[in-house]
């Protein structure tokens, strides 16, 4: 019989909350992966909330704070793999998507490019909300599209699934449905 001391598995449910605690991104286990900004930046604040009384003012905004902004990194997350679904990569998604301190750029002369359709999807589309400052990390997934010839088609349907809108003008579920 395997006592809890020998099972590998025995710690896996508090490694996952606290990896979970700390980031949300790919590779948790990775420790560069708190190197990007946007990773800095969750990381210092959790950091400082868990230096503050759980009753305080303060740690009460910081972590709506913290949670405000895992939501919206788990939307656009989310927008970026429906995208992908939708261009027939179902089973790549998530591993296009999975990007880590350790990830390279698979062809320097992409980078431009990459750099600016990445651009023109946060000034053309809605893929980003408007706080949104430009992720390194979806760099590297421009990245992998243009090497798999789909970064434009996946600029094509980004536009179409999530179109630019001024600031009246809104679009509830089924128009989206229709327009998809």
């Amino acid at each position: 019989p395997l006592c809890s001391n020998n099972n590998p598995y025995a710690s896996f449910g508090a490694t996952l909350a606290r990896d979970e605690e700390q980031n949300l991104w790919s590779t948790p286990h990775d420790v560069t992966h708190t190197e990007a900004d946007d990773d800095r930046i969750l990381y210092n604040m959790i950091v400082v909330r868990n230096q503050l009384d759980t009753d305080s003012e303060e740690w009460q905004k910081l972590n709506y704070d913290i949670y405000t902004l895992r939501q919206t990194r788990k939307e656009v997350r989310s927008r970026w793999k429906h995208i992908l679904e939708d261009l027939g990569f179902q089973k790549e998604a998530d591993s296009l998507l999975s990007v880590t301190k350790l990830s390279i750029i698979s062809d320097s002369q992409n980078m431009g490019k990459a750099r600016d359709i990445l651009l023109k999807l946060s000034e053309e589309t809605n893929i980003f909300p408007t706080s949104w400052e430009l992720s390194e990390r979806y760099l590297f997934v421009v990245d992998r599209l243009i090497a798999l010839d789909a970064a434009d088609e996946f600029f094509r349907m980004a536009s179409v699934v999530y179109p630019k809108r001024s600031s009246g003008e809104r679009v509830d579920d089924s128009q989206k449905a229709t327009q998809h």
